[in-house]
């Protein structure tokens, strides 16, 4: 059985997956708080924004960490299309359960659906970018601790949405992502600690490629993805701004209607300097 390593580079990977699950769980939630605030097209919008920015921080933070991992005895390669899919399977499920709490009438009912689709949604992704893993030798897991994994998952999940339901300062947003990034991390290395890995030495070339060739510069890509959104959603203005903004231009526009119902003859006096 090989030995495996979770953090081949030290704290450096679970540190930095942490950090990127931590973004994407806080915008996520941010997007979702201004899409219950809008309505229309601009609902629809932020809900994308929101699967979009949920989605992608569970993936880099999984494959981040995934970075610092190893098996003694094999080379790790990683499957090209698996990966690009377990993305899509991501951002996909998690905006089917964000929809389900963005458009449900039944606060309760959509906050339950909404969190087992994004939780088995994530789990789906982990075990899908699992399935990518190229190595010399068979992978196999623990069924305990797998189910584990979904249940941290499931809870996570339904615990983010619940936050976006009803947490709104931005100070608790920041708390909840914490938890939420935590949530996540635990989910990730629950899974890891059950894999096992026989190893069968080999000397043949492995399918797919290394990780800092593709995994790497796609995670990079995604995380300037999350910054970029997030300097976007912080400098877009909340529709609370946006009414007050209109009110305000609305009370400064002069006012003609006096001058209209002024009595006859009235402007030519005051023309004139006549009292």
């Amino acid at each position: 059985m090989g030995h495996l390593d979770h953090a081949t580079f030290g704290w450096l990977t679970p540190v930095l997956s942490y950090a990127m699950a931590c973004i994407g769980a806080a915008l996520g939630l941010r997007c979702t708080v201004r899409a219950l605030e809008a309505s229309g097209r601009s609902r629809r919008n932020w809900l994308l924004t929101a699967a979009s920015a949920i989605g992608t921080g569970i993936w880099t933070m999984h494959f981040v960490a995934m970075l610092g991992f190893g098996v003694t005895g094999t080379d790790i390669r990683y499957d090209v299309p698996l990966t690009i899919l377990s993305l899509i399977v991501a951002m996909a499920v998690v905006g089917a359960g964000v929809f389900a709490v963005g458009y449900g009438r039944d606060r309760i009912r959509s906050l339950l659906i909404g969190g087992l689709t994004t939780g088995v949604g994530v789990a789906s992704m982990h075990y899908m970018g699992m399935a990518a893993l190229r190595l010399h030798g068979d992978v196999r897991y623990d069924p305990l601790l797998v189910a584990l994994s979904v249940v941290i998952a499931v809870v996570a999940a339904t615990a983010a949405l619940w936050a976006a339901l009803n947490i709104h300062a931005p100070i608790a947003v920041a708390v909840a992502s914490l938890v939420m990034g935590a949530a996540v991390s635990s989910m990730h290395y629950t899974g890891m600690f059950a894999v096992e890995v026989r190893v069968e030495p080999s000397s043949g070339a492995l399918a797919g490629v290394a990780a800092m060739q593709f995994i790497f510069p796609l995670a990079v890509g995604l995380g300037s993805y999350l910054f970029i959104t997030s300097a976007f959603v912080a400098l877009s203005p909340t529709a609370k701004e946006r009414a007050a903004y209109a009110t305000a231009g609305s009370l400064t526009e002069p006012d003609e209607r006096a001058v209209d119902v002024a009595p006859p003859g009235f402007r030519e006096t005051v023309g004139n300097g006549r009292s």
